[in-house]
């Protein structure tokens, strides 16, 4: 119609039609609609042609009021209801690549994979020129793991559209996950360039940087934390937890990310029972259900529940769907539910059809998570505890998991949740974990047969120059001695490496334990001498594995949650004198344990003594006292009441 006005045409159109030229005057309405998918004109001279059936030519897009009706439904949750509307819309508008795009949307909400690809594909195929098509395309074959076919998506998408900021992202996802840490901060670095603002994108880029122990970040963290995820675009809180010990700052941003992310609306609450049923339904969630942390801490509490008073359900949405520890908890619980495949919406649903009374996260905001759920109010009471070692700042949490050590009452108004204080430590341990019997020596993992082993086993990004100038001072003094660490990435390595020399310490004083099963790697620790804990963010489950297996660790506290918890767990287990003050005390605590052989013997037959005698690794007594901390929550909630702080009273 490029040698009409829109009115010629209509005039046109309308007089091939009188002519009885139909063929010839739909033709040019179909014209006037592609280029003026709004021309009422032209829609009701084609209605007209088309026997009153209003149907428009393939090459047509929707008029907007329809298609802010469908973005509508896709947008407010309604699925269901927004794909229905997509597939009328699509018989009539068969080529409309903004529908496809929103067809694939709304089944990826869906978790119908194999309708989102092929609705991806259709954009594509309309559009090979379409950036934004090829990276919902991308998204969908990540999610259904064909991760190479993925990041072709996405380059490809970067290609057409170089400032396109979520195909880099994705990519940069998919590096970290592959190890490719330089590469992930590289995209990191692009984005930020294009968008300077992006807050999650900063953090992630600092937080891929501790991974590496590249200090060069440090004055970039400084500089960032007074307004990262504070002010401004919110960011997923854990990444910040490593980069200051300041409570107070992760309270807000924990509600910062809780009000911005989580605006599922929660369903109605069941009507309050009367009494408390016979047995309590409760329902872990969780992605970590399988040789994981999380379990290897919780087998002892699983395998101890009081199942005449407590009906136990695992729900897992983790990838990893075999290993020993699953099977294990399978065989414990009353119920395990694979909810990997339902939205959100199915999952809430479920819950309410299982009748759960009280539904525990075990997430929080560490990666896999999927507290999202919670939003939606999966049972009367919702408990954070284990994964997260912090406030979620969320008012669908009701309580966290907490001991007084590791929120003192100083701190307590940094934290959103009424607390359940647990009287020794708050998080459970298993006392059956096996230790594999090997007949290693030093000399089997590079270690010296004469010299003091310092290790720290704690992952990378919680290591800094704070730690670390310490460190390099004990190998100085006490000669002869190593440092054993996980092997971490190779950047991590060859930074740490490059920081001993700076400091006179020869980098081969630095050793590194690669990858070990579970028991395998409790093994090993025979072979060191002293633990030296991380300060901002301890050691959690490695701290308990260092004393499980009778390893001396030192630690010193700092304010919040995750700088506590090392702490906590050498006062449950009586050593109290393990617990430094201040940095100075932990360094001449330190040397004082490798210079005195007696010192060290006497404190490894206290753990060995403890261990049966003391709290830490009591399951039993760790469930029992935890039962009586959700029959107290669960009690004021029959009698109507807030929750409130739950102060468990200890067993003798």
């Amino acid at each position: 119609m490029a040698q009409y006005t829109v009115k010629e045409a209509l005039a046109k159109a309308a007089a091939l039609a009188e002519a009885g030229q139909t063929a010839q005057a739909k033709s040019l309405y179909g014209a006037i609609l592609k280029a003026f998918p709004d021309n009422a004109a032209a829609r009701q001279g084609l209605g007209t042609l088309s026997d009153g059936t209003n149907t428009p030519p393939a090459t047509a897009e929707p008029p907007k009021p329809l298609l802010q009706k469908v973005l509508a439904l896709y947008t407010s949750g309604q699925y269901d209801a927004a794909s229905t509307q997509l597939a009328d819309m699509l018989k009539d508008y068969p080529d409309a690549i903004v529908l496809w795009n929103l067809e694939g949307a709304t089944a990826a909400a869906l978790k119908d994979w194999g309708r989102a690809e092929a609705a991806f594909r259709k954009a594509v195929a309309l559009n090979p020129a379409s950036a934004v098509a090829h990276n919902n395309l991308g998204n969908i074959l990540k999610e259904t793991g064909r991760k190479d076919a993925a990041a072709a998506s996405y380059e490809r998408a970067i290609e057409l559209k170089p400032d396109y900021i979520d195909p880099r992202l994705s990519l940069a996802a998919q590096q970290q996950e592959k190890g490719q840490l330089a590469d992930a901060v590289a995209h990191y670095q692009a984005v930020l360039a294009l968008k300077p603002d992006h807050a999650e994108v900063r953090k992630m880029m600092l937080h891929q940087q501790q991974y590496m122990c590249d200090w060069r970040a440090l004055d970039d963290i400084k500089a960032a934390c007074p307004t990262l995820g504070i002010e401004g675009e919110a960011i997923a809180p854990f990444g910040a937890l490593a980069m200051e010990d300041a409570p107070e700052r992760q309270l807000l941003r924990s509600r910062n990310w809780a009000r911005s992310s989580y605006k599922q609306q929660p369903l109605p609450l069941p009507a309050r029972p009367k009494a408390r049923p016979d047995r309590l339904r409760i329902g872990y969630f969780s992605a970590d259900f399988h040789d994981h942390a999380t379990l290897y801490l919780m087998a002892g509490l699983f395998r101890h529940h009081d199942k005449r008073r407590f009906d136990i359900r695992a729900y897992s949405y983790g990838s990893i769907e075999a290993g020993a520890m699953r099977t294990q908890l399978q065989e414990t619980v009353d119920q395990f539910t694979d909810i990997r495949a339902l939205g959100g919406k199915e999952v809430a649903g479920l819950a309410r059809a299982h009748g759960l009374d009280i539904a525990i996260d075990l997430k929080g905001y560490t990666a896999g998570s999927r507290s999202q759920l919670f939003a939606y109010r999966l049972a009367p009471l919702q408990i954070s505890m284990v994964g997260y070692c912090s406030t979620m700042g969320a008012d669908f949490i009701d309580y966290m998991v907490t001991d007084p050590l590791v929120v003192p009452e100083g701190e307590r108004a940094h934290y959103s949740e009424s607390m359940l204080w647990m009287p020794d430590f708050y998080l459970p341990t298993d006392d059956r974990r096996r230790i594999a019997e090997t007949a290693t020596t030093r000399a089997d993992f590079g270690l010296p047969e004469d010299g003091f082993v310092f290790c720290s086993f704690n992952k990378p990004y919680k290591v800094s120059p704070r730690e670390f100038d310490i460190w390099m001072r004990l190998l100085h003094r006490v000669e002869g001695s190593v440092l054993w660490q996980l092997k971490p990435n190779k950047w991590a390595q060859a930074n740490m490496q490059k920081e001993a020399a700076a400091r006179g310490i020869d980098p081969a004083r630095l050793v590194f334990a690669p990858w070990a099963p579970s028991a395998e790697h409790l093994a090993r620790h025979k072979h060191a001498d002293l633990f030296l804990d991380t300060f901002v963010v301890n050691g959690h489950t490695t701290a308990v594995d260092a004393l499980w297996t009778g390893l001396p660790l030192i630690s010193r506290p700092g304010r919040q949650l995750a700088a506590r918890v090392a702490a906590s767990c050498l006062t449950a287990l009586g050593l109290e004198d393990l617990v430094a003050q201040d940095d100075a005390a932990y360094e001449a605590l330190a040397y004082a344990l490798a210079t005195d052989p007696g010192r060290l013997s006497d404190v490894r037959a206290r753990i060995e003594a403890n261990k049966h005698s003391h709290a830490l690794f009591d399951s039993q007594r760790y469930t029992r006292h935890f039962e009586q901390g959700l029959d107290s929550a669960y009690a004021r909630y029959l009698k109507g009441l807030p929750p409130t702080d739950i102060k468990v009273v200890a067993l003798p």
